[in-house]
């Protein structure tokens, strides 16, 4: 009796020496393969590595420093597991394929990488994120206007923390529009016949000695002949910059702006104040034009979408052309658009996208 009790005692201890050195064991390997000196030991990590230490996630003013597998790796045992059995194949790239070994084969594959990092974020709502800052914790005194109705827009919206903040600890792929793209619409105003009684240019276009007509600006035709169109243009004028016109009566969405002959040729109406105190007028100017132009604007608004897509969701989700008013949009895409390389003129091909969708014209 006291033999197969000793013999029930010592396989007791086996066992437990045996669950020691297997799950302790692994607990230990999956928490050091979890460091960040781990994670960044291998070679081809060297580039986000390095951004990330530029980050305010690395060094910022509460000395607080998130590392890599705070963002990565989720805490649910579950997820945990799952996370580390798929990163396996970051060994095997590393090792075998060498797929981002080089600095080129790294911004090669940028943007699929970056990708899928925020596709598994979207899905588990950045649980990582999630894990340090709490929604009901944050101070929205401390927070500015713009981040505080932002804040609102994706809890309204159901938006998830990545979907703004792609770019927090590691640079976002470059954004790069089809260089076909715009040649595909000019090549719509082929299409434009000489019959048509309304007419938008698709870029900043001369009028003779009156000025230029931006993009996306209504053009009534008044006469077309073979080489030109003569086009009106319905507008308003503030008092004081007479030599611009504007979309409508207190809304800054330029259309046009004017010489000293343009000013001239107008036909304007009586200045009128507006709750602001501004004084308005409508104007209107006859004008040749021989550039091609559309008579549909849709086809301009799909490049400008195009142009969301790659410029504005490439930081953070699409915004409603409707969540800003006219006036808003001008300094809100002129501020984004200086974070990207977008042209000056795809950004006025942009901005007017928005205004011209803006919450205060799209209610009419």
């Amino acid at each position: 009796m006291k033999m197969k009790k000793r013999y029930f005692a010592a396989c007791l201890l086996v066992a437990i020496a045996f669950g020691w050195l297997t799950l302790g064991g692994t607990a230990y390997v999956m928490k050091k393969t979890s460091s960040t000196e781990f994670c960044v030991s291998c070679h081809t990590m060297q580039i986000p590595y390095e951004e990330y230490q530029g980050s305010i996630h690395f060094s910022n003013a509460k000395g607080i420093r998130a590392e890599c597998a705070d963002c990565h790796i989720p805490s649910n045992p579950i997820d945990y597991v799952i996370t580390k059995i798929l990163a396996s194949k970051d060994i095997y790239h590393e090792f075998v394929t060498g797929k981002i070994d080089t600095e080129e084969k790294y911004e090669e594959h940028r943007m699929a990488m970056a990708e899928t990092v925020w596709a598994q974020m979207r899905a588990n709502d950045s649980v990582t994120c999630r894990s340090c800052h709490v929604r009901d914790a944050m101070d929205s005194f401390e927070q500015s206007e713009d981040a505080v109705k932002m804040h609102e827009f994706a809890k309204e919206n159901g938006q998830t923390c990545i979907d703004c903040h792609k770019g927090v600890a590691h640079f976002p792929p470059e954004a790069e529009m089809d260089s076909e793209a715009f040649d595909n619409l000019l090549a719509k105003t082929a299409e434009t016949n000489n019959t048509a009684t309304l007419v938008y240019p698709v870029a900043a276009i001369a009028m003779g000695d009156f000025g230029m007509i931006n993009p996306a600006t209504k053009l009534t035709v008044i006469e077309t002949n073979e080489t030109s169109r003569k086009v009106q243009i319905d507008a308003y004028q503030m008092q004081g910059a007479e030599k611009v016109l504007y979309v409508g009566n207190g809304q800054r969405a330029i259309v046009a702006t004017l010489t000293q002959q343009g000013q001239a040729a107008l036909t304007v109406g009586a200045f009128k104040e507006d709750e602001y105190g501004n004084h308005w007028r409508t104007a209107s100017l006859i004008a040749d034009i021989d550039v091609q132009v559309l008579n549909d604007i849709a086809p301009l608004w799909n490049y400008a979408e195009q142009l969301d897509t790659v410029y504005c969701s490439g930081c953070h989700a699409k915004i409603g052309a409707n969540h800003f008013t006219v006036n808003a949009w001008g300094p809100v895409a002129k501020g984004m658009g200086e974070r990207t390389d977008i042209s000056e003129e795809d950004l006025e091909i942009l901005t007017k996208y928005f205004q011209s969708n803006a919450k205060d014209i799209v209610k009419h």
